[in-house]
């Protein structure tokens, strides 16, 4: 690593310009499914399994960097930069592979494997800047994830049906986002274990306020990326009814990328805010608007274009605010050296639902229709708002 690290503010802009670039890899093929469509039938249990792929491949490298507290033991710039790069080239290699084939799925559960190696990390390197605005700092890190996960959106828009250009732009973008995070430097409250400590983890159920953090963050996962993931599709066929199909497609990944992308300016205010009402009452806020967003988008699927697709942005804003608060909540109750493990196992968990729900969401949407499918999603913010409501600040221990 060559250089003087920077300070609190180069670092976090470092770190934050690193995970938009890298991030970018998770929604690829989601984003660049209608030119894939256009080149090559695909069944629609493989286009599932292109993008749910990545969800059990983070779930499965999560958990194994929680339990051997990869986070907590390595230098995490070098540990973010190794996947990055590895992810990169993982995810490089999918314009020359057959269309949808068994082998490019399990690249990207590899690149999702790589992942649990740059989302959580970064937010322990965040943790590690401050205490009374730790909410703000991983704020800026999930407004980072947000607006890398919109920009695939923003490739396919630009690039039309030349999916695989995307796709390897993606890939530089991931690979210069490794190698920018190795200037970032690591903050005061950063702390390194001294070995390996497995039983660290049993934290998330002794600990009563980490366990209902960690069930707000499950209702907050069972809509977050089933949205994120399906709203090109949802968007689309609630379009198709009032104009042509192709321009239904379009606007849809326009509203997509404008739902998504203003759901990182919602992340960064949100965390600006938990610093002045609370963290806990930062994500109950946001986890009963999303509920109200979803339900209302549902109730317009099919009405008039231009509603729904407001609605569909709305909710891009309000399903995302939260992410960063149920973080920021681990960090505060756990011990600073197994902060970034259990912040990893809370990832964890959450994205092992996701890939229940992105699986099955295009296989029930096609028995019962997206209306209900969308309605349904409602179902996580609200088991959310029951696990965190003693959390709310002024409630005893669990101020947030």
């Amino acid at each position: 690593m060559s250089g003087r690290p920077m300070g609190k503010v180069g670092s976090m802009a470092v770190l934050v310009l690193a995970q938009v670039l890298v991030l970018s890899l998770w929604f690829i093929s989601s984003a660049t499914m209608p030119g894939m469509l256009a080149e090559a039938g695909i069944a629609p249990a493989r286009q599932a399994a292109l993008s749910s792929a990545v969800q059990i491949g983070f779930v499965v490298g999560a958990l194994a960097s929680a339990v051997l507290g990869l986070a907590d033991r390595f230098d995490p710039r070098r540990l973010f930069c190794l996947c990055a790069g590895l992810a990169a080239l993982a995810n490089g290699a999918l314009p020359f592979l057959a269309v949808g084939g068994d082998l490019a799925i399990g690249l990207r559960g590899l690149t999702g494997a790589l992942l649990a190696g740059v989302y959580p990390v970064g937010m322990k390197m965040a943790a590690g800047w401050g205490l009374r605005d730790r909410g703000f700092l991983v704020g800026l890190l999930v407004g980072a994830l947000t607006l890398g996960s919109s920009l695939p959106h923003l490739l396919a828009g630009l690039g039309g049906a030349e999916w695989r250009g995307t796709v390897l732009a993606a890939s530089v973008a991931a690979l210069v986002g490794g190698v920018l995070v190795l200037r970032a430097g690591l903050g005061p409250y950063h702390a390194r274990a001294v070995g390996f400590q497995p039983g660290a983890i049993a934290l998330a159920w002794t600990d009563l306020r980490i366990r209902r953090a960690f069930g707000g963050y499950l209702g907050h996962m069972w809509e977050l990326y089933t949205l994120w993931a399906w709203m090109p599709l949802a968007a689309a066929a609630s379009f198709a009814g009032q104009m042509e199909r192709g321009a239904a497609g379009a606007l849809a990944s326009w509203v997509t990328f404008a739902a998504i992308a203003m759901g990182a300016v919602s992340a960064v205010a949100a965390g600006w805010m938990a610093g002045r009402i609370g963290k806990a009452n930062v994500a109950y806020g946001a986890l009963l608007a999303s509920m109200v967003a979803g339900l209302a988008t549902a109730a317009s699927f099919g009405g008039p274009w231009g509603l729904t697709a407001g609605l569909f942005v709305l909710w891009g804003i309000a399903v995302i605010p939260d992410s960063a608060q149920f973080s920021a909540l681990v960090a505060d109750a756990a011990p600073p050296e197994v902060a970034g493990s259990l912040m990893t196992l809370q990832t964890a968990l959450g994205f092992l639902l996701t890939f229940a729900t992105v699986q099955v969401a295009p296989m029930l949407a096609a028995v019962w229709g997206w209306q209900v499918v969308l309605a349904g999603l409602a179902i996580g913010p609200a088991f959310g708002i029951v696990a965190i409501w003693p959390l709310r600040e002024g409630r005893g221990t669990g101020a947030g």
